[in-house]
């Protein structure tokens, strides 16, 4: 599968350019992509620019992969040409240990292959992501897109959507639940529908008195500004979850009183470490939990999109093209985006 176009960083500072790339001839259990949309993650832009170090170049990002099927491996049973199927962060895992044998794949002992930056398990070559027209993935990290979902808006639930769902259905999440969720982006604007959708009483704490409007049109029953103390301080105590979705260092602290006691608080956008220090006191005087949680296994991500598809969930998009990717990563560091930008790689093919 030579000649395949992308696009990639070749440097931390390089910004994105076409790049061409060989994709590997199938194994015995793959499957063969025409991608059709790839999300964009914030995940990208660090990677990309070598935020977390470790970044091996070129890097092609993409882990929000929808396209049909052109081509399956003389193992692969559940798929055939023609059929509309997605790719998420994870291509590959050691397939045996507990956590894999539980479908927890990327909590795998020895450490998930993931979508792109990753060493393949089998051949040792770097993986390359969705910034490209077609990718060969293994059956077992391949999911199924209902074709009720618009394709293009499904993209981020295989990343934004099911980092959010996960801890969700983890903790239990339902009728009689008080959530708050912290953040109005990608990961945010999801983890308010998701939990409406299973029947919680939705908050949505933000900075910002502009963006209660919009909260509101998103799903959510109330609105806290955070910055406003009184808003806050009549806030103790009221949650069973907090959705912490925000991405950058910030202070757990005054969220943590908004917990009732057993609360828990759910880092689901944060891999920095916490700064200012927690107050241990704010745990332990009312045995509440930090916890985290990383996107999700194979069957939970066919669950995810099953979900949406019965619940007339999808993702707020914005179509991009791809020529236009370093001026999109530039807007997304500013937060201008609504609420993901999806590449239609129609406009890689043109380019």
């Amino acid at each position: 599968m030579a000649n395949t176009k992308a696009y990639a960083a070749t440097a931390p500072d390089s910004g994105l350019a076409p790049y061409a790339i060989d994709r590997r001839e199938l194994r015995a259990d793959d499957v063969a992509i025409e991608i059709d949309y790839c999300g964009v993650c914030h995940s990208d832009l660090h990677t990309v620019e070598n935020d977390w170090g470790g970044s091996k170049y070129p890097v092609i990002p993409g882990h929000e992969i929808v396209g049909r099927v052109t081509a399956v491996g003389p193992e692969v049973s559940h798929f055939k040409a023609g059929d509309l199927v997605g790719v998420g962060c994870m291509v590959d895992s050691c397939r045996s240990c507990s956590a894999c044998d539980s479908g927890l794949e990327q909590y795998c002992i020895e450490g998930s292959t993931m979508t792109y930056g990753s060493l393949d398990r089998h051949d040792g070559s770097v993986t390359h992501g969705g910034y490209s027209e077609r990718i060969v993935v293994s059956e077992r990290f391949v999911v199924r897109v209902p074709e009720k979902l618009d394709p293009a808006s499904a993209a981020p639930i295989l990343c934004a959507g099911i980092t959010t769902y996960s801890p969700l259905k983890h903790f239990k999440v339902g009728k009689g639940h008080k959530v708050g969720v912290l953040g109005m982006g990608g990961l945010g604007h999801m983890g308010v529908k998701f939990a409406k959708a299973l029947g919680a009483e939705v908050t949505i704490f933000t900075r910002s008195e502009a963006k209660v409007a919009e909260a509101k049109k998103q799903g959510a029953d109330h609105v806290i500004i955070s910055t406003d103390k009184e808003q806050m301080k009549a806030a103790a105590d009221s949650f069973d979850f907090l959705l912490d979705t925000i991405p950058v260092a910030h202070d757990l602290n005054p969220y943590l009183k908004c917990l009732k006691y057993d609360g828990t608080h759910i880092l689901v956008g944060l891999l920095t470490p916490i700064e200012p220090a927690l107050q241990a006191g704010l745990l332990v005087t009312k045995r509440r939990v930090v916890a985290g949680s990383l996107i999700g296994g194979m069957p939970e991500t066919q669950e995810v999109l099953d979900f949406c598809a019965e619940h007339d969930i999808t993702c707020d998009i914005e179509m991009l093209d791809i020529r236009n990717i370093n001026e999109a990563y530039v807007r997304m560091k500013k937060g201008d985006v609504k609420y993901r930008f999806v590449i239609d790689m129609k406009t890689l093919k043109e380019g």
